[in-house]
């Protein structure tokens, strides 16, 4: 009889070496931004989000003046349906009306060449959501398409890193910083990321998302942008 061995998969998050060992993790942070409308007031939501001890941030919508949205992270998933649900079904939010259009979920990764792995998946994208110098923000969702999957790694990685130039030319002029989450599996519309462009000043990420129009990824692989989420920080718990 002929015995196959089946290969588990290691499902761990890779970062660099340091000293020669190779950094690894089981945790990662998850992220999810729901919307609503019908708030003419944000006082009270923030009093409730405050009391509630979750961490998060308030966001008034740009293009809908009763528009807000609430960006909650955890370790955990179980707390998304647990004590968030609880919150979320509360009487706070009774008389405002949800919009799922906006609903976004994902988990931080790693791409295996992180300095420090810990920071990279769980303190950065604390850090920069929760910065109070970077109130505005633009959340979307992506889909690339299957062709750019069936390309060899090199030539994903060339793609990648034309984006990512573009990226760090931006962050490092403290213009635009970046939250980037994978939703595979874990979105409605069956995206692949979604992605938090964060910054002092709006234009700037107005500006990044067209920069990146002309690139190989976005002009030839991208199956799927949005819908943009645009907003500016009112509440936000303290980065810890």
């Amino acid at each position: 009889m002929n015995s196959r061995t089946v290969e588990i998969p290691d499902l761990r998050e890779k970062g660099g070496e340091i000293n020669g060992e190779r950094q690894v993790s089981e945790i990662r942070l998850y992220m999810q931004l729901v919307a609503f409308t019908g708030c003419t007031d944000c006082t009270p939501l923030i009093n409730t989000f405050k009391g509630a001890g979750i961490q998060g941030v308030v966001y008034q919508e740009l293009n809908d003046k009763e528009g807000v949205a609430l960006l909650t992270m955890h370790e955990d998933p179980s707390f998304f349906v647990t004590e968030l649900r609880t919150f979320l079904n509360g009487k706070s939010f009774s008389s405002l009306t949800p919009k799922p259009e906006f609903t976004m979920f994902g988990r931080s990764y790693s791409i295996g060449y992180e300095r420090d792995l810990e920071d990279w998946l769980l303190k950065r994208p604390r850090r920069s959501t929760l910065n109070p110098e970077w109130p505005w923000a633009v959340w979307y969702p992506l889909k690339r398409s299957g062709e750019f999957y069936k390309l060899p790694e090199k030539e994903q990685m060339s793609i990648l890193g034309e984006h990512g130039s573009i990226g760090r030319s931006f962050g490092e002029a403290d213009f635009v910083h970046d939250v980037r989450l994978a939703c595979f599996g874990l979105d409605k519309n069956d995206n692949d990321f979604v992605l938090g462009l964060l910054g002092k000043d709006l234009h700037p990420l107005s500006a990044i998302v067209q920069a990146m129009r002309p690139t190989k990824q976005t002009s030839t692989y991208m199956k799927q942008m949005g819908p943009f989420f645009v907003g500016r920080v009112v509440w936000q718990s303290e980065y810890k």
